[in-house]
């Protein structure tokens, strides 16, 4: 079989064999197996090796003795040039090399230290962060007021059996799976303890008001529980940070926030429920006049894109023991609808969708609306300005309204719509010919016929 076409997650060239590269088979093994080639260059090319025969005893014995696996060692042939071709597969259970953990993730081989070094020897053992048990903590030192909020919102989302409920907090705990032994497991202490910070660094969340990125005008920490930071945080953020825009109809007072409530909401349930915990970093949510962005220090599951996110997916948290309590609790679902909430959310508000990003230093999800400055900044012109900013105020335009609203006749303002359109900004929406109107892309979903 000729060498693959790049280097890739499963896949490792090298020109000749040293035994240091002993690591690349540990971590192949470590992560999802892979074939380490022989006598290939770095482009790809078979460029072959003299001593094949000899490699072929010496590396899997090798390979025995350091890493106490079996690897699967082949000559192949291309053309007069001989190669090696050594196949690792993926192992359940954690190997190192010399007593260092070496892991391969896409094309690139890593040696795992700190906390990166856990979350692997947890994640083969079957456990998650969020289940390691904690010494010198017990159940009398756990916030009553907590517990009792549990209690009461357990109560109302009928998630957890009645008699449970009236259980002492130790039985009750238990029956949320929340201890080991005689120790309390991490999740319990970032749920329940008044001071979590004294065993998880970063237990907190901050919120910041910007005027711009570095401009910071003033900011808010929330300390305490879990269940604190949730009740707490989201009331900060709308009698603080986001406060209503009143508006009347006829006797009637009507509150607006700028971004809806619930997906602000889900957005910091995520944030506190699926943040890596051993980071050391607090949750952070930055407000700005146009924009809301929620960042921690997480990560997606394996072999998964932000699209994932956008579409129904299995439910995977991170912290499956914390999210088992807050879904008890009646604040998030079991069902990895989270992130959908936001968007459909956003939807029914006529607002552009979140955008979701998951970078190295962790992840994020921001609600904002269109400005003309923001439009202006990516070169749109003042009569394309205008029909953005009127179809974000009224939820759609026509090709008629827009005739009217820029003075132009219809084939000018079908030609804007359609570079609109064209440019991503706009999607059409409903029956096609003079009743179509154009919505803000992906504000709702289509129904063109």
């Amino acid at each position: 079989m000729p060498p693959a076409i790049h280097e890739n997650q499963n896949t490792e060239w090298k020109e000749f064999w040293r035994d240091e590269y002993i690591k690349w088979l540990c971590g192949f093994a470590n992560a999802q197996g892979g074939t380490l080639l022989i006598g290939v260059n770095d482009d790809g090319q078979v460029v072959g090796i003299a001593n094949s025969r000899q490699l072929l005893e010496e590396i899997p014995n090798k390979v025995r003795d350091l890493l106490g696996i079996l690897v699967d060692v082949h000559s192949r042939q291309e053309g007069e040039r001989s190669y090696l071709e050594i196949v690792v597969e993926p192992y359940p259970y954690p190997i190192s090399y010399k007593g260092q953990y070496h892991y391969r993730s896409g094309s690139t081989k890593q040696e795992l230290k700190g906390a990166a070094l856990d979350k692997f020897l947890l994640r083969k053992q079957g456990k998650h962060w969020d289940g390691v048990p904690v010494p010198g903590a017990d159940v009398a030192a756990l916030s009553s007021p907590a517990l009792e909020l549990f209690r009461q919102r357990a109560r109302r989302s009928g998630r957890v059996d009645a008699d449970v409920l009236l259980d002492a907090d130790s039985m009750l705990l238990d029956n949320l799976h929340l201890v080991e032994g005689d120790y309390l497991k991490r999740a319990a202490i970032l749920l329940f303890h008044p001071t979590p910070e004294r065993f998880v660094t970063g237990a907190y969340l901050k919120i910041g008001r910007f005027a711009t990125d570095d401009d910071l005008r003033y900011q808010d920490e929330v300390h305490g529980p879990l269940f604190d930071q949730i009740e707490k945080g989201l009331d900060l953020l709308l009698t603080k940070y986001l406060a209503a825009g009143i508006t009347y109809e006829g006797a009637h007072r009507r509150e607006e926030f700028l971004f809806p409530q619930e997906a602000l909401r889900e957005a910091l349930l995520n944030a506190l429920a699926h943040k890596d915990y051993s980071g050391g970093a607090p949750v952070q949510i930055s407000i700005y006049d146009d924009r809301v962005i929620f960042w921690n220090d997480g990560h997606l599951p394996e072999h998964w894109t932000v699209e994932n996110l956008t579409r129904k997916y299995p439910s995977r948290p991170f912290n499956p023991d914390l999210a088992n309590t807050l879904f008890r609790a009646g604040y998030i679902e079991s069902w990895g609808r989270g992130t959908l909430k936001m968007i459909a959310e956003c939807r029914r508000h006529a607002l552009p969708l979140p955008r979701y990003r998951f970078e190295t230093g962790g992840c994020s999800v921001e609600f904002f609306k269109y400005t003309e400055a923001s439009w202006q900044v990516q070169g749109l012109r003042n009569e394309l300005v205008t029909i953005m900013l009127s179809v974000q105020a009224s939820g759609a335009i026509t090709n008629s309204a827009v005739q009217q609203l820029v003075d132009v006749s219809k084939s000018t303002a079908t030609r804007f719509l359609n570079e609109l359109e064209r440019l991503g900004f706009l999607q059409r929406s409903g029956t096609t010919g003079v009743g179509t109107e154009y919505v803000l892309k992906g504000s709702r979903q289509l129904t063109v016929i």
